[in-house]
């Protein structure tokens, strides 16, 4: 952690947001204390004119449209993918969560080798090792290679979204920043908007393979703009050290409790998977705590929740994460496994939610000059529980479109305020040479909800099935069998749609105890 300068604090107008004082962790020397300044009193050096601003942002986009494609145009493009390469219920599920834990389990890592070596040099790497990932994806034998391929993409996409949020804030002022997050965070509904019709063209038309392929030219585009715009920066030297034990620890803890949550329901507690992968959490845990609170430069800087704003706030995108996650993919499946539709057919149904979410995003930045971000990301959470609560009500295996439609714009509207303005709220007046890191914690959060979400939507609507029918379900065939299968797939649905409502309600009492804490 770079040392700070001791800071002295003068006198403000009223209208200046007052500062934070983030306490040290225990043990650590006092000048380590983070003061937050408002970005207001930091004006953009000279070298950095908007129009480079906008620029950075051009790159950080299409990179986040490139990752976003990939993981929307998979949502629906897997039962295809699981029928082609004769996938287990096992190995389909994987082709997600493997990717969504390993991109998880190493965002803190990466972020802290962003602030020690350049965001930009991390940046380049994970473009190329996210798209070369693509191409072997495409010619991979049989699910578990995809599995294999899908990990080292995830990979190259942490090294991607660790350094994407930060890019953007370092490089907007902060009167203009919510307006740069506003489309950062709209670039991944464009790919929400676009992904799910591309999944199913290309699945149904020209093969699994090229799920994987399209994103090629996309990368190559974007790795050689990225070469061009992204400004090479001198990385801080006073603090270049790195906490290989506690890196190694954050994996072992992390992974074992991401694994151990992920398969609990398919395999039970007694599995020596789901064991092996709650001693590593339990044993872990304790080990990585003591080790961060001695370490001379941790990986994680515990002293950062101490503030009660920084922690309502990741807390609340961890709980938004697990609320909607899963949600694409949920009612893709539905289409497929209940109505009997095509993935083309699927995948258009599903648009509504992007539209309104890419819509909602960018107008969150021009929202945020009339209302601040923390009051939109509590109106955003309030939006997204209100459609959940929509398709909870009206889900039955003859649900009406218009009233799915319904629901589903609800959560876009409400996800796409959300997750701009929280970010904004998360990072806005932090120093450069801790955006990484601290993006990079937020991040590992909301992954981690993202994996815990995506889990518990694929444990439990499939829990009122017979195990033998889990395969039918995730190869989108179930509509084909007589009987009652169907109507227990679609309880199935009930139960997991009145989960994510209620953790959407714990978002919001998260959001509103942020903004008592600031």
């Amino acid at each position: 952690m770079p040392l700070a300068a001791p800071v002295t604090i003068t006198t403000r107008p009223s209208t200046i947001p007052p500062i934070r004082h983030l306490a040290p962790c225990p043990g650590t020397d006092a000048n380590r204390i983070l003061v937050s300044k408002s970005r207001k009193d930091r004006p953009l050096p000279a070298a950095t004119p908007i129009g480079h601003a906008w620029r950075t942002l051009s790159v950080v986009s299409l990179a986040s449209v490139l990752t976003g494609l990939g993981g929307s145009a998979m949502n629906v493009a897997l039962p295809e993918i699981a029928r082609h390469t004769q996938a287990g219920a096992t190995a389909a599920g994987w082709i997600l969560l493997g990717f969504q834990l390993t991109t998880t389990v190493l965002m803190v890592v990466f972020g802290r080798l962003a602030d020690l070596f350049g965001r930009r040099r991390l940046y380049l790497i994970g473009l190329a090792t996210y798209t070369v990932a693509a191409l072997l994806a495409g010619l991979a034998p049989n699910a578990w290679v995809i599995v294999a391929m899908r990990v080292v993409q995830a990979a190259g996409a942490a090294m991607l979204l660790t350094n994407s949020a930060a890019l953007v804030s370092d490089a907007f002022p902060r009167e203009r920043l919510g307006e740069g997050m506003g489309v950062y965070v709209a670039s991944f509904s464009i790919a929400g908007l676009i992904g799910p019709t591309l999944g199913g063209v290309l699945a149904d038309g020209l093969g699994w393979r090229w799920v994987f392929w399209f994103n090629v030219p996309i990368g190559v585009i974007c790795l050689v703009w990225g070469g061009i715009v992204l400004r090479r920066t001198v990385p801080d030297n006073r603090d270049r050290g790195l906490d290989l034990p506690g890196s190694l620890l954050v994996l072992i803890t992390l992974g074992g409790l991401l694994l151990a949550l992920s398969e609990f329901t398919r395999l039970g507690w007694g599995h020596p998977v789901v064991l092996a992968g709650l001693v590593c959490f339990a044993a872990g845990l304790p080990l990585f705590v003591a080790r961060e609170r001695r370490a001379a430069h941790p990986v994680v800087d515990l002293g950062l929740f101490r503030d009660r704003a920084f922690t309502f706030g990741t807390l609340a995108s961890f709980l938004n994460a697990v609320a909607r996650m899963g949600m694409v993919f949920l009612v893709a499946l539905y289409f497929q496994a209940v109505r009997g539709d095509d993935p083309v057919q699927a995948g258009l149904k599903v648009l509504p939610l992007a539209v309104a979410a890419m819509t909602a995003s960018v107008a969150s930045g021009f929202l945020q000059r009339l209302m601040s971000a923390r009051a939109l990301a509590v109106a955003g959470a309030s939006v997204t529980t209100c459609g959940l609560v929509v398709m909870l009500v009206v889900m039955s295996s003859t649900m009406p479109y218009a009233a799915a439609a319904t629901g589903l714009v609800l959560i876009g509207l409400g996800s796409g305020v959300f997750m701009p303005s929280n970010t904004t709220a998360i990072l806005d007046g932090l120093p450069s040479a801790r955006l990484g890191i601290v993006n990079a914690m937020r991040l590992m959060l909301q992954n981690t909800g993202n994996v815990v979400g995506t889990g518990l939507v694929l444990s439990i609507i499939t829990a009122p099935l017979p195990a033998a029918l889990h395969e039918r379900v995730f190869a989108g065939t179930l509509s084909h069998l007589n009987g009652g299968a169907v109507e227990q797939l679609v309880t199935g649905y009930r139960w997991a749609l009145a989960a994510m409502a209620t953790v959407s309600v714990l978002t919001v009492l998260a959001c509103l105890g942020r903004r008592r804490a600031t």
